[in-house]
């Protein structure tokens, strides 16, 4: 029995990897979440928020979930607490995503939505890795309009792989400038994913 052909999704901070992973679910692809998945983990009862809640009980909220906005301040008054919290998390959100695989052994093609892809290495786990990009000034007009200040942005981007490096990477890139562009580009990257493996 053949297994999916896995297609790793990333691309920095406001460069529309969100939206293309959409228009991968619109054209029948199974996705994978990872931000999803953390969520998730992060909800009342489950195993991201029982371990957090025993180590930093004031990242739960009243309703038991974690309080993202009360980690993420946590994690900047001491940096040492992502080190931390990825260390837990991490297994946790490799765990989800294998069971999606095996839920999703009779598809054709996956898609792994995975921001740090490069990161934490699970580029490994890929077939082939597409990134998403966009000009900085549309990457930086995209962030901006969601709310977030230039000082998170720039905290944010400084974590992330330099979208250079991304791109020289990939095996795909797609440039997310108007939506029917990105939308005729999945489809072509489909059917040449799909020709390439017949």
């Amino acid at each position: 029995m053949t297994r999916p052909i896995v297609l790793g999704l990333t691309g920095s901070i406001g460069m529309g990897k969100s939206t293309t992973a959409a228009m991968f679910a619109a054209e029948g692809i199974p996705v994978w979440d990872a931000d999803a998945a953390v969520h998730r983990l992060y909800a009342p009862g489950q195993a991201g928020a029982a371990a957090i809640g025993a180590r930093y009980p004031a990242a739960i909220g009243v309703d038991g979930q974690v309080d993202r906005a009360r980690l993420r301040a946590m994690i900047a008054d001491d940096p040492p607490v992502l080190n931390w919290l990825n260390a837990v998390i991490h297994p946790l959100t490799a765990a989800d995503r294998a069971r999606f695989l095996a839920d999703h052994g009779g598809a054709d093609i996956v898609l792994l939505d995975i921001p740090l892809l490069f990161e934490t290495g699970a580029d490994a786990l890929c077939d082939a890795v597409l990134v998403v990009t966009a000009p900085p000034e549309v990457q930086r007009a995209r962030v901006l309009a969601r709310g977030m200040g230039a000082a998170e942005f720039r905290l944010i981007l400084a974590r992330q792989m330099p979208d250079a490096e991304k791109r020289a990477r990939a095996d795909h890139v797609i440039e997310t400038i108007s939506t029917d562009q990105t939308r005729a580009a999945v489809r072509a990257l489909l059917q040449n994913l799909r020709a390439s493996h017949a």
